[in-house]
């Protein structure tokens, strides 16, 4: 069977756009396998998932395609759009610093083939982690940062990206600020997770100030990085119940199960193609 073949587009909403693509998608000899789309009345826009299998006897359909559909469609619909191949590897370094419930859980995912991608890197401003890397095989390069060397420590961890040929950071409970900078020259494919107490319980006791206010669910959010600290675009949330009967420790526990299963959703949703960010929003296609 050849590659899946995979399309995404957001554009001003207007009759005849789901006719104009599948058609040309028809004309290019593809078999249509996934098609989901959504329109956001209040602002216009419309949003398109499709997957297609181009026909096994043309390998240069793709490259056909890409210029015909541009001038037949794209173009007349002023449509934001990108091609992606299904069969295509992420290349992902993952960023921590001392805590490892979230690195675990994605190299089990990677380890066991349920998720095709390569993981070149990680990066870490602690050595804590270093021995999990090294039992993975994995490159572990111990970058130290402080607020006096941060310049410093981001032109080193880029130059790893480059070496490594990184198209995906996951910052995998990595404590640290990621300047505009950074975020810019790895062209924003860097995700995060943190837990739901911001703004409410910021600092460095979250869990503490929340068990203290008897708080009655605990979140946790995946998102795309901006310059605006966590405030990008929200890929993945998620909450699980707390109550009385609850210690500090069993909302940590409860905190860590539920990062790890945010995180790994969205880093899914990313690696299968299925997000278009629009406005600062996200939409997520299952």
């Amino acid at each position: 069977m050849p590659d899946k073949l995979i399309l995404l587009i957001h554009c001003p909403d207007r009759e005849g756009l789901v006719a104009s693509v599948t058609e040309a998608i028809r004309r290019s000899g593809g078999n249509i396998v996934d098609l989901d789309q959504h329109v956001d009345a209040e602002r216009g826009v419309f949003f398109m998932r499709v997957a297609w299998t181009p026909p096994a006897d043309d390998p240069d359909g793709e490259q056909r395609f890409r210029p015909a559909f541009a001038a037949a469609v794209a173009t007349p619909f002023a449509m934001n759009w990108r091609l992606e191949r299904a069969a295509s590897r992420a290349r992902l370094a993952i960023f921590v610093s001392r805590y490892g419930h979230c690195l675990y859980d994605m190299l089990a995912r990677w380890e066991s083939g349920e998720w095709a991608v390569d993981i070149p890197l990680i990066i870490s401003n602690h050595r804590d982690l270093e021995p999990v890397a090294r039992r993975h095989g994995i490159r572990f390069e111990h970058v130290p940062v402080t607020a006096a060397t941060r310049g410093d420590a981001e032109r080193i961890q880029l130059e790893l990206l480059g070496e490594a040929g990184v198209d995906l950071v996951v910052l995998a409970r990595y404590m640290q600020i990621v300047s505009p900078g950074f975020i810019t020259a790895v062209g924003g494919q860097v995700i995060n997770i943190h837990h739901s107490f911001l703004p409410a319980f910021a600092g460095g006791h979250p869990y503490q100030a929340a068990h203290a206010r008897g708080v009655k669910i605990i979140g946790a959010t995946s998102h795309y990085v901006t310059a605006e600290l966590d405030a990008g675009p929200i890929i993945a949330q998620d909450v699980v119940a707390v109550s009385h009967k609850d210690s500090v420790e069993d909302m940590v526990r409860k905190g860590r199960d539920l990062e790890k299963i945010v995180l790994a959703r969205a880093v899914y949703a990313h690696l299968q193609h299925q997000v278009l960010v629009y406005d600062n929003r996200t939409v997520v296609f299952d």
